[in-house]
């Protein structure tokens, strides 16, 4: 005896034996809940360098020493830059492949752009030896200026594991108004310890503290040292 099922009845067995079972829905939430945190994990932040704190005296003087207070005033001007170093980029050349193009670290970024961390940390050591002003303080007439640009302050690689960092200012020092009196450059070259963004940091804070020392002995010998007329 034959049975003939009725097309409905067919069409909703053959339905239900093809259909594929269903996940479980704590599956379904597991993978709901690693696609959200994919998309809402935040992105590494880059790392931040400045100079350091520089040299910390052990106590504050309360005024200058006699041999500082026979140095000078000094005003710093605003260290002029180009515009590549207008920016807080950490920036590197690869002298191995194309020496004339800088770039950028990507995860590492200045406090501030280079020209300002190297006006505050000549500020910090020439204050050391004689009164340090800024523009929009009162000048005394015959005031030394000091203004300075920056040309270089980059890391050089050499091969993709030896790199070393280059900085170079070029000085001018005149006497208030516009009194010149002597120009020169100064370049400071030093290897950095490692061939990445923390050794070219910690070699420019170095290169930063010997340019200093230079550019003190050069304002001596330009002058400086002599009471303003």
């Amino acid at each position: 005896m034959q049975f003939i099922l009725p097309l409905r009845s067919l069409a909703h067995v053959l339905t239900q034996g093809l259909r594929l079972p269903s996940p479980p829905r704590h599956a379904l939430a597991a993978a709901l809940v690693a696609l959200l945190g994919a998309c809402s994990a935040p992105a590494q932040r880059p790392a931040v360098y400045d100079f350091g704190p520089g040299q910390v005296p052990s106590s504050i003087p309360a005024s200058l020493s006699s041999s500082q207070a026979s140095l000078p005033p000094l005003l710093l001007a605003d260290i002029d830059a180009s515009s590549a170093l207008d920016g807080s980029a950490v920036l590197y050349r690869l002298l191995y492949a194309d020496a004339q193009q800088l770039r950028p670290y990507a995860q590492a970024r200045w406090s501030m752009a280079p020209a300002q961390l190297l006006r505050l940390r000549l500020r910090q050591q020439l204050g050391q030896r004689r009164s340090v002003l800024s523009p929009g303080d009162a000048l005394a007439p015959g005031t030394l200026v000091l203004r300075l640009e920056l040309e270089e302050f980059s890391q050089l690689f050499a091969s993709a594991q030896t790199s070393s960092v280059l900085l170079r200012v070029r000085a001018t020092l005149s006497r208030s108004p516009s009194k010149p009196l002597a120009q020169t450059s100064l370049v400071v070259q030093r290897p950095a310890a490692s061939p990445d963004a923390a050794g070219g940091v910690q070699a420019l804070a170095l290169a930063t503290d010997e340019l200093t020392q230079q550019l003190d002995a050069w304002l001596q010998q330009a002058g400086a040292a002599e009471p303003a007329p």
